[in-house]
C-alpha cells in the first residue's frame, strides 16, 4: 500500500507540472525592461560626460571627510527650506552648470524624464534638474542598492501613478563610474513609463 502511495504522489506531481507549467518565481513587471533599456542606452551616456563626472569628483573632494551627522544636518536644512519655501540651498544647487545640463537633458527627453539628479559618493546631491524632496540619498534604496553594495546593476524602483499628472512613474538609479572605472556617485532618473 505504501508503494502505491509513492507512485500516486509521483503521478500527482507530474500531473501538477503539466497543468501548471513552471513560472518564474518573481516575474518582473512589464515596464522594467523598457526602463532598463532606456537608462542603459540613453541616460547612461548623458551622465558619462566630463561636466557630470568632474562635478561629482569635485564634490567628493569637498565632502571627503563629512560625517553622517553633518550629512543629516544638511539634509534637514534642505528639507526645511523646501517646506518653508526659503530655497537658499536649492537655488545654489539649481544654479550649478551640472544642474542646468541635467535640466536640458530632461527637457530634451520629450516627457520621458521627469526628474534627473546625480549624487556624490556619500549620496549628497551634486546636481539636479528640479527641486528634490531631500538632499541626502544615502539612506534610501536608490543608494543602498547601488553604490553602498557595489552593484553595477540598474536599480528600478516600483512604479507608482503620479496623482497630479496621472502618469505611471518609476525611479531608476545606477552607479556613476569615473574614467578609471571607479565608482564615484549615483545617477537617479524619474521616468514617465507611459512616455517611453
Amino acid at each position: 500500500m505504501a508503494r502505491w502511495g509513492c507512485v500516486g504522489a509521483g503521478v500527482a506531481a507530474g500531473l501538477a507540472a503539466c497543468l501548471f507549467p513552471l513560472l518564474p518565481a518573481r516575474a518582473e513587471p512589464a515596464y522594467v525592461p523598457l526602463v532598463r533599456d532606456y537608462v542603459e542606452h540613453r541616460v547612461r551616456q548623458m551622465v558619462e560626460t566630463p561636466l557630470v563626472l568632474n562635478a561629482i569628483a569635485e564634490q567628493n573632494v569637498e565632502f571627503g571627510n563629512v560625517s553622517e551627522m553633518d550629512m543629516r544636518v544638511l539634509d534637514e536644512t534642505y528639507r526645511s527650506e523646501v517646506i518653508q519655501h526659503h530655497l537658499q540651498m536649492v537655488k545654489l544647487l539649481l544654479d550649478k552648470s551640472v544642474s542646468h545640463y541635467l535640466k536640458a537633458m530632461q527637457d530634451a527627453s520629450q516627457g520621458a524624464i521627469v526628474e534627473f539628479f546625480v549624487t556624490d559618493s556619500h549620496g549628497l546631491n551634486v546636481g539636479q534638474s528640479a527641486i528634490t524632496t531631500d538632499y541626502w540619498q544615502g539612506d534610501e534604496e536608490k543608494y543602498l542598492k547601488t553604490f553602498a553594495n557595489g552593484s553595477r546593476e540598474i536599480f528600478i524602483d516600483r512604479a507608482e501613478r503620479n496623482e497630479s499628472t496621472q502618469m505611471l512613474e518609476t525611479q531608476a538609479s545606477f552607479v556613476v563610474m569615473d574614467r578609471q572605472d571607479r565608482p564615484i556617485g549615483v545617477a537617479t532618473v524619474t521616468i514617465a513609463v507611459d512616455a517611453l
